[in-house]
C-alpha cells in the first residue's frame, strides 16, 4: 500500500516504490487525477480576489475540490487521485477528500511539464489510463467523466478531451503519456484545446470529445456558476451539470459574498 505523510492519513502515491502487485491490481482502472494547489489563502483562486477576499476565495476553492472529488468518487473502473502542489502542504487536504483518494506530488516547472509528469506518474503507479482534470469546474456532468473512463477502457489507443468554453479544456485522458500533447501549446490562452487537437492529429491519435463545459477563474465565470446553481443552465449545456452542493451552499445559502478590502 502507498506510504502515508506523517501529518495526515491520506495515502501518497510513490511511482518508483509501487510494488508490482499493486500495479497489476490497478491495470484495469483509470486514475481520475485532479490537478490541485493546496487551498492556502493568497495562493488559490487569485483571479477571484477581488471580488472575493483571499480567505473567501480559498474557501470557495475548497468547495470546488470537495464537489469535484465527490462527483468522481465511485465511478466504475476508476480511482481518485489528487496531483498536488506544493510538497509540504499535504495536511491541507486532510478531511476534504472522499475515501479511496490518494495524493501524488506534482513535479516539473511549466504547466505542460506538470501535466505530462502527472500522466507519467499515474501510469507508472499501474493505472491503465489517466484523466487529468482541472479543479476549477465543479459542475462538470458526471456523465462526462463516466464517458471518459468508458472510452479509455475500450481496446486501442485514443485521447479523450473535455473542451472548455474559454478555449481550454477541463479534462484530457490518455493511455500513454504522449509528450507531444503538451508541447507547442499556448497555455492560458483560448487556443489550448485547438492546439491539443492539432498535436493529436499530428500524432495520428484518435480523439474523442466530451461535452463542452466551463471553468471558473474570474468574475464573469463566477456569475455563470452562480446562475447555473440557481437553476439557469449555461446556454451551451447539452446535459445537466453536477449539482455541486458544497459550492451551491457557499454561493447561494450564505447571505453575502464579501468584497475584498
Amino acid at each position: 500500500m502507498a506510504e502515508n505523510v506523517d501529518t495526515n492519513r491520506l495515502p501518497v502515491l510513490r511511482p518508483s516504490d509501487t510494488p508490482a502487485a499493486e500495479r497489476r491490481a490497478r491495470v484495469a482502472q483509470c486514475g481520475l487525477t485532479v490537478m490541485a494547489k493546496a487551498p492556502r489563502p493568497g495562493s488559490v483562486k487569485t483571479r477571484l480576489s477581488p471580488p472575493l477576499s483571499s480567505h473567501r476565495a480559498a474557501a470557495l476553492n475548497i468547495c470546488f475540490l470537495r464537489d469535484t472529488t465527490e462527483n468522481l468518487a465511485g465511478i466504475a473502473g476508476a480511482a481518485g487521485v489528487i496531483s498536488y502542489t506544493p510538497v509540504g502542504d499535504e495536511a491541507l487536504f486532510e478531511g476534504l477528500l472522499p475515501d479511496g483518494f490518494a495524493l501524488l506530488p506534482q513535479r516539473g516547472n511549466g504547466f505542460g511539464e506538470r501535466l505530462l509528469a502527472a500522466a507519467e506518474d499515474v501510469l507508472a503507479c499501474g493505472y491503465g489510463s489517466v484523466c487529468l482534470i482541472d479543479s476549477d469546474s465543479p459542475t462538470v456532468p458526471r456523465a462526462a467523466y463516466e464517458q471518459a473512463v468508458e472510452e479509455l477502457a475500450r481496446p486501442g489507443d485514443r485521447i479523450v478531451l473535455g473542451p472548455a468554453a474559454d478555449g481550454g479544456y477541463y479534462l484530457i485522458g490518455l493511455k500513454q503519456a504522449y509528450a507531444t500533447l503538451f508541447e507547442r501549446i499556448h497555455w492560458s490562452t483560448d487556443t489550448v484545446a485547438a492546439d491539443t487537437r492539432e498535436r493529436a492529429r499530428e500524432a495520428g491519435l484518435e480523439l474523442i470529445e466530451l461535452p463542452l463545459w466551463y471553468d471558473v477563474d474570474d468574475g464573469p465565470t463566477l456569475d455563470l456558476l452562480t446562475a447555473e446553481l440557481a437553476g439557469s443552465a449555461p446556454g451551451f449545456a447539452t446535459v445537466p451539470g453536477y449539482p455541486a452542493p458544497h459550492t451551491r451552499d457557499f454561493l447561494l445559502v450564505q447571505p453575502t459574498i464579501p468584497r475584498a478590502e
